[in-house]
Protein backbone atom coordinates (compact mmCIF):
# COMPACT_ATOMS: atom_id res chain seq x y z
CA UNK A 1 0.00 0.00 0.00
CA UNK A 2 2.89 2.30 0.32
CA UNK A 3 4.13 2.18 -3.02
CA UNK A 4 0.70 3.68 -4.04
CA UNK A 5 1.64 6.90 -1.86
CA UNK A 6 4.59 7.35 -2.88
CA UNK A 7 3.91 7.22 -6.80
CA UNK A 8 1.24 10.18 -6.52
CA UNK A 9 4.00 12.38 -4.55
CA UNK A 10 6.57 11.57 -7.44
CA UNK A 11 3.68 12.54 -10.36
CA UNK A 12 3.14 15.60 -8.63
CA UNK A 13 7.27 16.40 -8.85
CA UNK A 14 7.72 15.05 -12.19
CA UNK A 15 5.44 14.35 -15.02
CA UNK A 16 4.59 10.60 -15.05
CA UNK A 17 6.65 7.62 -16.89
CA UNK A 18 5.86 6.24 -19.43
CA UNK A 19 3.72 2.17 -18.68
CA UNK A 20 7.31 0.65 -19.90
CA UNK A 21 8.98 2.30 -17.40
CA UNK A 22 10.74 -0.11 -14.91
CA UNK A 23 10.01 -0.39 -10.70
CA UNK A 24 13.92 1.02 -10.73
CA UNK A 25 12.77 4.38 -11.64
CA UNK A 26 9.86 4.30 -8.82
CA UNK A 27 12.00 3.92 -6.28
CA UNK A 28 14.40 6.32 -7.81
CA UNK A 29 11.44 8.84 -7.18
CA UNK A 30 11.66 9.20 -3.13
CA UNK A 31 14.76 11.03 -3.11
CA UNK A 32 13.78 13.37 -5.51
CA UNK A 33 10.74 13.98 -3.15
CA UNK A 34 12.92 14.71 -0.58
CA UNK A 35 15.36 16.80 -2.22
CA UNK A 36 12.16 18.77 -3.54
CA UNK A 37 10.43 19.30 -0.09
CA UNK A 38 14.02 20.79 0.77
CA UNK A 39 13.99 23.44 -2.25
CA UNK A 40 11.58 25.71 -0.19
CA UNK A 41 13.82 26.84 1.92
CA UNK A 42 16.45 27.38 -0.55
CA UNK A 43 14.47 29.44 -3.38
CA UNK A 44 14.69 32.67 -1.82
CA UNK A 45 18.70 32.23 -1.68
CA UNK A 46 19.03 31.38 -5.49
CA UNK A 47 16.26 34.82 -6.21
CA UNK A 48 18.86 37.57 -4.06
CA UNK A 49 21.28 37.99 -6.70
CA UNK A 50 19.24 38.58 -9.31
CA UNK A 51 17.68 41.70 -7.32
CA UNK A 52 20.76 43.23 -6.43
CA UNK A 53 22.28 42.92 -10.11
CA UNK A 54 19.36 45.01 -11.41
CA UNK A 55 19.93 47.47 -8.81
CA UNK A 56 22.96 48.03 -9.34
CA UNK A 57 22.11 48.23 -13.28
CA UNK A 58 19.71 50.61 -12.57
CA UNK A 59 22.26 53.10 -10.45
CA UNK A 60 24.82 52.90 -13.39
CA UNK A 61 22.02 53.84 -15.62
CA UNK A 62 21.39 57.05 -13.72
CA UNK A 63 24.50 58.20 -13.44
CA UNK A 64 24.92 59.05 -17.40
CA UNK A 65 21.48 60.58 -17.35
CA UNK A 66 22.01 63.45 -14.72
CA UNK A 67 25.16 64.01 -16.16
CA UNK A 68 23.53 64.99 -19.49
CA UNK A 69 20.78 66.92 -17.37
CA UNK A 70 23.61 69.28 -15.66
CA UNK A 71 25.01 69.78 -19.19
CA UNK A 72 22.06 70.53 -20.23
CA UNK A 73 20.98 72.95 -17.60
CA UNK A 74 24.61 74.52 -17.97
CA UNK A 75 24.11 75.32 -21.60
CA UNK A 76 20.56 76.98 -20.76
CA UNK A 77 21.95 78.79 -18.40
CA UNK A 78 24.71 80.26 -20.32
CA UNK A 79 22.58 80.91 -23.64
CA UNK A 80 19.70 83.15 -21.09
CA UNK A 81 23.04 84.62 -19.88
CA UNK A 82 24.12 85.61 -23.14
CA UNK A 83 20.77 86.74 -24.62
CA UNK A 84 20.45 88.93 -21.17
CA UNK A 85 23.83 90.67 -22.24
CA UNK A 86 22.89 91.36 -25.87
CA UNK A 87 19.41 92.20 -25.05
CA UNK A 88 20.92 94.71 -21.89
CA UNK A 89 23.77 95.84 -24.14
CA UNK A 90 20.89 96.08 -27.04
CA UNK A 91 18.83 98.63 -24.98
CA UNK A 92 21.41 100.44 -23.92
CA UNK A 93 22.80 101.47 -26.71
CA UNK A 94 19.51 101.70 -29.03
CA UNK A 95 16.72 100.34 -27.03
CA UNK A 96 16.57 103.16 -24.77
CA UNK A 97 16.19 105.89 -27.56
CA UNK A 98 13.58 104.31 -30.14
CA UNK A 99 10.15 105.61 -29.06
CA UNK A 100 7.42 102.91 -30.54
CA UNK A 101 4.40 103.00 -31.58
CA UNK A 102 1.90 100.52 -33.60
CA UNK A 103 -0.86 103.50 -33.92
CA UNK A 104 0.31 104.19 -37.48
CA UNK A 105 -0.61 103.99 -41.23
CA UNK A 106 0.40 104.50 -44.56
CA UNK A 107 -1.58 107.73 -45.66
CA UNK A 108 -1.39 109.55 -49.30
CA UNK A 109 -3.16 112.59 -50.87
CA UNK A 110 -6.06 111.03 -52.66
CA UNK A 111 -7.44 112.80 -55.15
CA UNK A 112 -11.52 113.12 -55.45
CA UNK A 113 -12.54 113.69 -58.90
CA UNK A 114 -16.26 115.62 -59.59
CA UNK A 115 -18.63 116.08 -62.42
CA UNK A 116 -18.42 119.70 -63.06
CA UNK A 117 -21.39 119.89 -65.44
CA UNK A 118 -24.65 117.82 -65.82
CA UNK A 119 -24.95 115.08 -68.26
CA UNK A 120 -24.89 111.22 -68.84
CA UNK A 121 -21.75 109.52 -68.83
CA UNK A 122 -20.74 108.24 -72.09
CA UNK A 123 -17.68 106.62 -71.46
CA UNK A 124 -15.17 104.85 -68.92
CA UNK A 125 -12.08 105.08 -70.50
CA UNK A 126 -9.76 102.95 -68.02
CA UNK A 127 -10.66 100.27 -65.98
CA UNK A 128 -10.84 99.73 -62.19
CA UNK A 129 -7.32 99.97 -60.36
CA UNK A 130 -5.40 100.90 -63.13
CA UNK A 131 -2.21 103.29 -63.32
CA UNK A 132 -2.89 106.41 -65.04
CA UNK A 133 -0.60 109.41 -65.58
CA UNK A 134 -1.68 113.24 -64.80
CA UNK A 135 -3.77 114.11 -67.79
CA UNK A 136 -5.46 110.56 -69.55
CA UNK A 137 -8.93 110.69 -69.83
CA UNK A 138 -10.98 109.09 -67.33
CA UNK A 139 -14.68 109.15 -67.86
CA UNK A 140 -16.77 111.20 -71.30
CA UNK A 141 -19.80 113.26 -70.45
CA UNK A 142 -22.04 113.38 -73.45
CA UNK A 143 -21.54 117.01 -75.28
CA UNK A 144 -24.26 117.27 -77.95
CA UNK A 145 -25.98 120.11 -75.80
CA UNK A 146 -22.79 121.44 -75.03
CA UNK A 147 -21.61 121.94 -78.87
CA UNK A 148 -24.68 123.67 -79.67
CA UNK A 149 -23.87 126.10 -76.52
CA UNK A 150 -20.52 127.06 -78.26
CA UNK A 151 -21.85 126.89 -81.54
CA UNK A 152 -24.29 129.74 -80.62
CA UNK A 153 -22.48 131.81 -78.34
CA UNK A 154 -19.38 131.76 -81.27
CA UNK A 155 -22.29 133.03 -83.57
CA UNK A 156 -23.59 135.61 -81.57
CA UNK A 157 -19.90 137.06 -80.96
CA UNK A 158 -19.65 137.21 -84.47
CA UNK A 159 -22.87 139.39 -85.18
CA UNK A 160 -21.53 141.38 -82.38
CA UNK A 161 -18.46 141.92 -84.27
CA UNK A 162 -20.51 142.84 -87.15
CA UNK A 163 -22.06 145.19 -85.45
CA UNK A 164 -19.16 146.86 -84.14
CA UNK A 165 -17.41 146.81 -87.38
CA UNK A 166 -20.48 148.75 -88.81
CA UNK A 167 -20.51 151.19 -86.20
CA UNK A 168 -17.10 152.31 -87.03
CA UNK A 169 -17.80 152.69 -90.36
CA UNK A 170 -20.58 155.24 -88.81
CA UNK A 171 -18.23 156.79 -87.21
CA UNK A 172 -15.91 157.34 -90.11
CA UNK A 173 -18.44 158.70 -92.29
CA UNK A 174 -19.80 161.03 -89.91
CA UNK A 175 -16.40 162.23 -89.29
CA UNK A 176 -16.29 163.07 -93.37
CA UNK A 177 -19.98 165.10 -92.06
CA UNK A 178 -18.29 166.40 -89.68
CA UNK A 179 -15.27 168.11 -92.47
CA UNK A 180 -17.88 168.62 -94.30
CA UNK A 181 -19.87 170.91 -91.99
CA UNK A 182 -16.45 172.63 -91.28
CA UNK A 183 -15.49 173.77 -94.82
CA UNK A 184 -19.40 174.92 -95.07
CA UNK A 185 -18.85 177.23 -91.87
CA UNK A 186 -15.15 178.32 -93.74
CA UNK A 187 -17.82 179.21 -96.77
CA UNK A 188 -20.47 181.15 -94.96
CA UNK A 189 -17.71 183.05 -93.07
CA UNK A 190 -15.95 184.43 -96.27
CA UNK A 191 -19.67 185.26 -97.66
CA UNK A 192 -20.08 187.25 -94.71
CA UNK A 193 -17.39 189.08 -95.32
CA UNK A 194 -17.74 190.29 -98.78
CA UNK A 195 -21.66 190.56 -97.95
CA UNK A 196 -20.52 193.32 -95.06
CA UNK A 197 -17.82 194.98 -97.20
CA UNK A 198 -20.62 195.25 -100.18
CA UNK A 199 -22.95 196.71 -97.07
CA UNK A 200 -20.45 198.76 -95.69
CA UNK A 201 -20.07 200.80 -99.54
CA UNK A 202 -23.54 200.76 -100.42
CA UNK A 203 -24.03 202.41 -96.89
CA UNK A 204 -21.49 205.27 -97.62
CA UNK A 205 -22.79 205.82 -100.96
CA UNK A 206 -26.78 205.98 -99.67
CA UNK A 207 -25.14 208.44 -97.21
CA UNK A 208 -23.60 210.10 -99.67
CA UNK A 209 -26.75 210.42 -101.87
CA UNK A 210 -24.79 208.25 -104.53
CA UNK A 211 -26.73 205.39 -104.45
CA UNK A 212 -30.57 204.03 -104.54
CA UNK A 213 -32.52 202.77 -101.12
CA UNK A 214 -32.98 199.63 -102.84
CA UNK A 215 -29.49 198.52 -103.82
CA UNK A 216 -28.73 199.74 -100.19
CA UNK A 217 -31.44 197.18 -98.98
CA UNK A 218 -30.31 194.61 -101.25
CA UNK A 219 -27.07 194.69 -99.79
CA UNK A 220 -28.30 194.95 -96.40
CA UNK A 221 -30.29 191.77 -96.98
CA UNK A 222 -27.16 190.02 -98.21
CA UNK A 223 -25.04 190.73 -95.09
CA UNK A 224 -28.14 189.05 -92.92
CA UNK A 225 -28.31 185.80 -95.13
CA UNK A 226 -24.42 185.92 -94.58
CA UNK A 227 -24.70 186.25 -90.68
CA UNK A 228 -27.53 183.47 -90.88
CA UNK A 229 -25.24 181.14 -93.29
CA UNK A 230 -22.52 181.35 -90.70
CA UNK A 231 -24.90 180.26 -88.02
CA UNK A 232 -26.06 177.49 -89.68
CA UNK A 233 -22.70 176.20 -90.31
CA UNK A 234 -21.53 176.51 -86.97
CA UNK A 235 -24.78 174.77 -85.92
CA UNK A 236 -24.43 172.03 -88.50
CA UNK A 237 -20.76 171.48 -87.23
CA UNK A 238 -21.56 171.18 -83.74
CA UNK A 239 -24.35 168.74 -84.56
CA UNK A 240 -21.92 166.72 -86.66
CA UNK A 241 -19.31 166.90 -84.02
CA UNK A 242 -21.77 165.46 -81.53
CA UNK A 243 -23.15 162.85 -83.68
CA UNK A 244 -19.39 161.54 -83.82
CA UNK A 245 -19.64 161.28 -79.99
CA UNK A 246 -23.26 159.21 -79.77
CA UNK A 247 -21.72 157.11 -82.73
CA UNK A 248 -18.23 156.55 -80.62
CA UNK A 249 -20.70 156.26 -77.42
CA UNK A 250 -22.82 153.44 -79.57
CA UNK A 251 -19.93 151.68 -80.58
CA UNK A 252 -18.02 151.47 -76.92
CA UNK A 253 -21.49 149.60 -75.77
CA UNK A 254 -21.33 147.07 -78.55
CA UNK A 255 -17.77 146.48 -77.94
CA UNK A 256 -18.79 145.87 -74.10
CA UNK A 257 -21.36 143.69 -74.99
CA UNK A 258 -19.16 141.76 -77.54
CA UNK A 259 -16.57 141.04 -73.77
CA UNK A 260 -20.12 139.61 -72.38
CA UNK A 261 -20.32 137.29 -75.47
CA UNK A 262 -16.71 136.33 -75.43
CA UNK A 263 -17.20 135.61 -72.35
CA UNK A 264 -20.04 133.45 -72.97
CA UNK A 265 -18.21 131.79 -75.43
CA UNK A 266 -15.31 131.27 -73.10
CA UNK A 267 -17.72 129.79 -70.78
CA UNK A 268 -19.23 127.38 -73.55
CA UNK A 269 -16.56 126.45 -75.00
CA UNK A 270 -15.29 125.44 -71.09
CA UNK A 271 -18.06 123.89 -70.08
CA UNK A 272 -17.64 121.41 -73.04
CA UNK A 273 -13.82 121.00 -72.04
CA UNK A 274 -15.54 119.54 -68.79
CA UNK A 275 -17.43 116.47 -70.91
CA UNK A 276 -13.63 114.82 -71.02
CA UNK A 277 -13.01 114.30 -67.46
CA UNK A 278 -9.08 113.82 -66.74
CA UNK A 279 -6.80 112.50 -63.91
CA UNK A 280 -5.67 115.36 -62.00
CA UNK A 281 -2.23 113.29 -60.99
CA UNK A 282 -0.36 110.22 -61.92
CA UNK A 283 -1.67 107.03 -59.21
CA UNK A 284 -3.95 104.56 -59.53
CA UNK A 285 -7.57 105.08 -60.47
CA UNK A 286 -10.14 103.24 -58.00
CA UNK A 287 -13.11 103.40 -56.48
CA UNK A 288 -15.22 104.31 -59.19
CA UNK A 289 -18.98 104.89 -58.41
CA UNK A 290 -20.20 105.08 -62.05
CA UNK A 291 -21.23 103.74 -65.15
CA UNK A 292 -22.20 104.32 -68.71
CA UNK A 293 -24.97 105.85 -68.71
CA UNK A 294 -25.48 106.79 -65.33
CA UNK A 295 -26.69 110.61 -65.06
CA UNK A 296 -24.39 112.84 -62.90
CA UNK A 297 -24.48 116.52 -61.32
CA UNK A 298 -22.36 119.19 -61.06
CA UNK A 299 -19.90 118.08 -57.55
CA UNK A 300 -21.22 114.36 -57.93
CA UNK A 301 -18.18 111.99 -57.38
CA UNK A 302 -16.92 109.71 -59.72
CA UNK A 303 -13.87 108.18 -58.73
CA UNK A 304 -10.63 108.78 -57.04
CA UNK A 305 -7.25 108.26 -58.05
CA UNK A 306 -4.40 107.43 -55.42
CA UNK A 307 -1.01 108.95 -55.46
CA UNK A 308 0.78 105.39 -54.46
CA UNK A 309 4.24 106.57 -55.46
CA UNK A 310 3.98 109.71 -52.70
CA UNK A 311 2.62 107.89 -49.93
CA UNK A 312 3.45 108.94 -46.16
CA UNK A 313 3.00 107.63 -42.85
CA UNK A 314 0.93 109.49 -39.82
CA UNK A 315 2.03 107.70 -36.42
CA UNK A 316 0.03 108.57 -33.96
CA UNK A 317 2.28 108.79 -30.59
CA UNK A 318 0.74 109.41 -26.88
CA UNK A 319 1.45 112.82 -25.37
CA UNK A 320 3.75 111.36 -23.22
CA UNK A 321 6.46 110.45 -25.44
CA UNK A 322 6.53 113.69 -28.01
CA UNK A 323 9.39 115.18 -25.92
CA UNK A 324 12.11 113.60 -27.60
CA UNK A 325 10.67 113.72 -31.34
CA UNK A 326 12.08 116.42 -33.77
CA UNK A 327 11.76 116.42 -36.66
CA UNK A 328 14.96 115.02 -39.10
CA UNK A 329 15.14 111.89 -36.86
CA UNK A 330 15.72 109.03 -38.62
CA UNK A 331 12.13 106.00 -38.39
CA UNK A 332 11.85 102.01 -38.63
CA UNK A 333 9.30 101.03 -40.20
CA UNK A 334 8.17 97.91 -39.92
CA UNK A 335 5.00 96.90 -41.86
CA UNK A 336 2.71 94.11 -41.12
CA UNK A 337 2.07 93.07 -44.72
CA UNK A 338 5.70 92.64 -45.47
CA UNK A 339 7.00 90.64 -43.16
CA UNK A 340 11.12 90.29 -42.52
CA UNK A 341 11.72 94.19 -44.24
CA UNK A 342 12.24 97.21 -42.20
CA UNK A 343 11.81 100.13 -44.47
CA UNK A 344 13.98 103.76 -43.39
CA UNK A 345 11.91 106.65 -42.92
CA UNK A 346 12.44 110.55 -41.43
CA UNK A 347 10.03 112.48 -39.15
CA UNK A 348 8.27 115.26 -41.41
CA UNK A 349 6.68 117.27 -38.45
CA UNK A 350 4.35 117.42 -36.36
CA UNK A 351 0.56 117.78 -35.93
CA UNK A 352 -0.17 121.77 -34.15
CA UNK A 353 -3.04 120.07 -31.56
CA UNK A 354 -4.20 116.58 -31.39
CA UNK A 355 -6.70 114.50 -32.97
CA UNK A 356 -9.19 115.28 -30.30
CA UNK A 357 -8.96 119.45 -31.48
CA UNK A 358 -9.56 118.53 -34.90
CA UNK A 359 -12.79 116.40 -34.44
CA UNK A 360 -16.28 117.76 -35.35
CA UNK A 361 -17.34 117.64 -32.01
CA UNK A 362 -14.38 118.31 -30.06
CA UNK A 363 -13.89 117.17 -26.33
CA UNK A 364 -15.37 119.78 -23.52
CA UNK A 365 -13.82 118.93 -20.31
CA UNK A 366 -15.11 122.13 -18.11
CA UNK A 367 -18.37 119.90 -18.12
CA UNK A 368 -19.73 116.78 -16.53
CA UNK A 369 -17.36 114.55 -14.73
CA UNK A 370 -13.30 114.27 -15.80
CA UNK A 371 -11.36 111.04 -17.02
CA UNK A 372 -8.22 111.94 -17.77
CA UNK A 373 -6.83 110.66 -21.17
CA UNK A 374 -4.06 110.67 -22.75
CA UNK A 375 -3.77 112.08 -25.82
CA UNK A 376 -2.45 111.35 -28.94
CA UNK A 377 -0.40 113.47 -31.64
CA UNK A 378 0.24 112.61 -34.92
CA UNK A 379 3.34 112.78 -36.42
CA UNK A 380 4.24 113.19 -39.95
CA UNK A 381 6.76 110.61 -41.51
CA UNK A 382 8.35 110.82 -44.69
CA UNK A 383 8.87 107.99 -46.69
CA UNK A 384 11.97 107.87 -49.44
CA UNK A 385 10.29 108.05 -52.73
CA UNK A 386 12.17 104.63 -54.09
CA UNK A 387 10.49 103.01 -51.11
CA UNK A 388 7.03 104.19 -52.08
CA UNK A 389 7.59 103.83 -55.88
CA UNK A 390 7.92 100.23 -55.05
CA UNK A 391 3.95 100.20 -53.95
CA UNK A 392 4.51 98.34 -51.02
CA UNK A 393 2.85 100.49 -49.29
CA UNK A 394 -0.56 100.93 -49.37
CA UNK A 395 -3.13 103.90 -48.12
CA UNK A 396 -4.66 102.26 -44.98
CA UNK A 397 -1.96 100.02 -44.26
CA UNK A 398 -1.13 99.39 -40.50
CA UNK A 399 2.69 99.94 -39.87
CA UNK A 400 4.60 99.71 -36.56
CA UNK A 401 7.25 102.76 -36.54
CA UNK A 402 10.23 103.17 -34.34
CA UNK A 403 12.03 107.15 -34.27
CA UNK A 404 15.33 106.98 -33.02
CA UNK A 405 16.02 109.32 -30.78
CA UNK A 406 19.31 108.94 -29.80
CA UNK A 407 21.88 112.11 -30.40
CA UNK A 408 23.04 111.36 -33.95
CA UNK A 409 25.60 114.31 -35.85
CA UNK A 410 23.94 112.99 -39.27
CA UNK A 411 20.96 114.49 -38.65
CA UNK A 412 18.45 114.30 -41.90
CA UNK A 413 16.61 117.94 -42.76
CA UNK A 414 13.31 116.18 -43.77
CA UNK A 415 12.57 119.51 -46.03
CA UNK A 416 16.25 118.45 -48.51
CA UNK A 417 15.16 114.93 -47.91
CA UNK A 418 11.84 114.95 -50.53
Amino acid sequence: MAVPARDQVARVVHPEPDASASDTDASRAVPAEIEQRSRPTEQPATEAPAADISDDAVGQSAKPKSKTRKRILVGVGAVAALAGIYFGYHYMVIGRYMVTTDDAYVRANNSTMGAKIAGHISKVMVGDNARVGAGNVLFMIDDGDYQLAVESARAKVETQQATINRIGRQANAQESAVEQAQAQLVSAEAAIKRAEADFARQEALSTKGFASKATFDVSQAGRDQAIAAVQGAKAALDAAQTQVDVIKAQKAEAEGQLQELRAALAKAVRDLSFTVVRAPVDGIFSNRIVNVGDYVQPGQRLANVVPIDDVYIDANYKETQLGRLKPGQPVSITVDAVSGRTIKGIVDSLAPASGSVFTLLPPDNATGNFTKVVQRVPVRIHVPFSVARENLLRPGMSVITSVNTKPNPDHIDPISAR
